[in-house]
C-alpha cells in the first residue's frame, strides 16, 4: 500500500514538472522581442511608393504618372497611385490610406500646398519620408522638393511677350491661388514686367487668378477684360496651357486670335497645335520625363536610406527644404521640332495635324 502511494506521488510530481517545462517553452506575445519586419519587406519583396496626385484630368499629369511608375518598376519598386480630382479633403484621406498600406516613401503632388502639410505630419508619425513633387508643400518638414525653376518659368513667359510687345495693355491670368507654383510663376513674371510697368510702357488692365487652373475661368476673365478695354490688349500672360486655351477661346470670339500674344506652359498637345496654327505664341516646356524619372529614383533612394544630392534649398515657411530644381525651356514655332518633338514628348503628325502640309 505504501508503495502504491509512493508511486502516485512520483507520478503527480512528474506531471507537474512536465507542465511547468511546457509552459516555459511557450513564449507569450508580450515577451516576443523579435524586431518587426522592415516596411520594404513586402510579400513581393519590393519597395512600395505611395503617389498622391492632385488630379489626372490634365494631360500633363497622366504623363508624369506613367513615367514615374515605369521608372520605379525598373528600379524594383511598385507604386500605389491615388488622384484626388482637385479636392483637398479627398487628397488627405487618400494619403492617409496609402500610409496604412505599408509604403516606404510618400510622393505628393499637392492640390493645396498649405493643406498638404497635414499629410506630411501624418507620414512623419509613421517615419515615412515625403517628397514634394513639382509643387512645394508649405510649412512642413518635407524631406525633398523636386521641381523646375518655377520663377524662371514665369520670367520666360513674360520675357517672350515683352520681346514681341514691349508696349501696350497686358492681361495677367494666374493659376490656382492655392498652388504655390502659381505664386512663383507670378513672381517671375513680375520681375520682367514691373520695370516696364513703372516706366509706363506696359499697363496691366486685368490681373486675375484662375481657380483650379480652369480654362473656363481664364475665358471669363479674358472676356471681361477685353470688354472693359474695348479689345485694346496686346498680350495675355497665361500661366499655363490650360488657361491659355481659355484665353485663345475668348480672343477667337473677338477675332483677335493670332493678333494678341499669348504665353503658356506645359507643352500640352492642344497648346502646341495652337502654336503651329498661330493662335498661341509660346509655351514653356518642362521635360516631365526628367522630372518623373528623377523623382522615382529619389523615392527609391530614400526608401533605402541612401544620400541624395540636392544642389539647392527652398524655404517652405518652416524649413529650408533640400531641393532639386530642373531647367525649363521656352518653346515657340522656331524650336518646337528640336525640343518637344525630338524628345518624343509628342508626335509631329499630331502637333501639325491641323495645318496644311508644307
Amino acid at each position: 500500500m505504501n508503495q502504491i502511494k509512493t508511486l502516485r506521488a512520483i507520478l503527480v510530481l512528474a506531471l507537474v514538472s512536465l507542465s511547468i517545462f511546457a509552459s516555459a517553452c511557450v513564449q507569450s506575445p508580450q515577451q516576443n522581442t523579435a524586431a518587426p519586419a522592415s516596411p520594404t519587406q513586402t510579400k513581393s519583396g519590393k519597395i512600395r511608393i505611395g503617389l498622391s496626385m492632385d488630379t489626372l484630368k490634365e494631360e500633363r499629369w497622366q504623363k508624369d504618372r506613367d513615367i514615374f511608375v515605369k521608372r520605379a518598376a525598373e528600379l524594383g519598386a511598385e507604386v500605389l497611385v491615388q488622384a484626388a480630382d482637385g479636392k483637398d479633403e479627398t487628397q488627405v484621406k487618400q494619403a492617409e490610406s496609402l500610409l496604412t498600406q505599408g509604403i516606404d516613401v510618400l510622393v505628393v503632388i499637392p492640390h493645396n500646398g498649405e493643406v498638404c502639410a497635414t499629410i506630411v505630419e501624418a507620414a512623419k508619425r509613421q517615419n515615412v519620408p515625403v517628397i514634394s513633387y513639382d509643387r512645394l508643400i508649405k510649412n512642413s518638414d518635407v524631406d525633398l522638393y523636386i521641381s523646375f525653376d518655377n520663377e524662371k518659368v514665369g520670367s520666360m513667359q513674360a520675357q517672350y511677350l515683352v520681346d514681341k510687345a514691349p508696349k501696350g495693355n497686358y492681361i495677367l491670368i494666374g493659376g490656382a491661388p492655392t498652388d504655390n507654383n502659381a505664386q512663383m510663376f507670378r513672381n517671375g513674371q513680375m520681375k520682367v514686367l514691373q520695370p516696364l510697368i513703372d516706366k509706363g510702357d506696359i499697363k496691366v488692365v486685368a490681373d486675375q487668378w484662375a481657380r483650379d487652373w480652369l480654362a473656363e475661368e481664364a475665358l471669363k476673365h479674358t472676356e471681361n477684360a477685353l470688354t472693359m478695354n474695348n479689345d485694346n490688349v496686346v498680350a495675355v500672360v497665361a500661366s499655363n496651357d490650360g488657361t491659355a486655351g481659355g484665353v485663345v477661346q475668348a480672343l477667337n470670339t473677338k477675332k483677335l486670335s493670332g493678333k494678341v500674344f499669348v504665353s503658356g506652359q506645359d507643352a500640352d498637345l492642344a497648346a502646341l497645335q495652337r502654336i503651329v496654327e498661330g493662335t498661341q505664341s509660346m509655351t514653356v516646356y518642362k521635360p516631365v520625363a526628367i522630372l518623373a524619372n528623377k523623382a522615382a529614383e529619389a523615392a527609391v533612394s530614400l526608401a533605402k536610406k541612401e544620400k541624395i544630392e540636392t544642389p539647392t534649398k527652398v524655404n517652405n515657411g518652416k524649413i529650408d527644404v533640400p531641393s532639386i530644381l530642373l531647367e525649363p525651356i521656352s518653346v515657340d514655332k522656331s524650336n518646337l521640332d528640336a525640343t518637344v518633338i525630338k524628345d518624343g514628348f509628342h508626335k509631329r503628325e499630331e502637333v501639325y495635324k491641323n495645318v496644311p502640309a508644307q
